[in-house]
């Protein structure tokens, strides 16, 4: 790759590092044994993501991804891993997409979804694993915000709502939650929502 090339990316040197050098990622033959594990994405949709953590006193000790997707989606995925190795579940949970795209020193605009599929796939892995110790997620209702107040419909609700494939279509989420049916101001944030979470949950 010419140096011409790489001076006219935007993207900043520490994402050029991650993109270059991209730490924890899963190796093909390494026998990672984990505690917890979430995928997020569709190659059909053109990014997918995996990542798998290891878990002692609700501490993340270890971690590992596999992405399939853009520059962004491989720089963010790495900073990511890097920021929750030693982190307790519950910082880890609240890690946002605008704390990933900080570290990283900026990301395009149109790139910041990248981020958004690392923050989802690493809650996803946190959910599996409180799943598989039969734990209640005292995360979710903390990092919830409500988009409907009518009807009291948060984020979360939806997030949850369409991973599940409960709400396949708007009119789905609509008959389920009762989304805008009274003041009807939340329904184009409910729709972008929607969108966001289709791409993020479909297979």
């Amino acid at each position: 790759m010419s140096t011409n090339f790489m001076s006219q990316w935007v993207y900043s040197p520490v994402v050029k590092d991650h993109f270059m050098n991209p730490r924890n990622t899963w190796v093909e033959d390494e026998n990672f044994s984990y505690d917890g594990i979430g995928e997020v994405g569709s190659l059909a949709c053109g990014d997918q993501m995996r990542i798998a953590i290891q878990v002692k006193d609700d501490v993340i000790v270890d971690l590992r991804w596999l992405t399939y997707g853009c520059a962004s989606a491989i720089a963010s995925t790495s900073m990511m891993s890097e920021m929750v190795i030693g982190m307790g579940l519950e910082e880890a949970y609240n890690l946002s997409p605008a704390m990933i795209t900080e570290a990283l020193g900026g990301l395009p605009e149109h790139k910041f979804h990248c981020s958004v599929l690392g923050d989802k796939g690493l809650r996803a892995a946190i959910d599996d694993y409180l799943v598989k110790q039969k734990r209640d997620n005292p995360f979710k209702k903390k990092i919830a915000k409500v988009i409907c107040e009518c009807k009291n419909v948060t984020d979360v609700a939806i997030e949850d709502l369409v991973k599940s494939g409960e709400a396949k279509t708007l009119d789905d989420l609509e008959r389920i939650t009762e989304y805008g049916t009274v003041c009807g101001k939340c329904k184009s944030e409910v729709a972008e929502l929607f969108e966001q979470f289709k791409h993020i949950y479909s297979t």
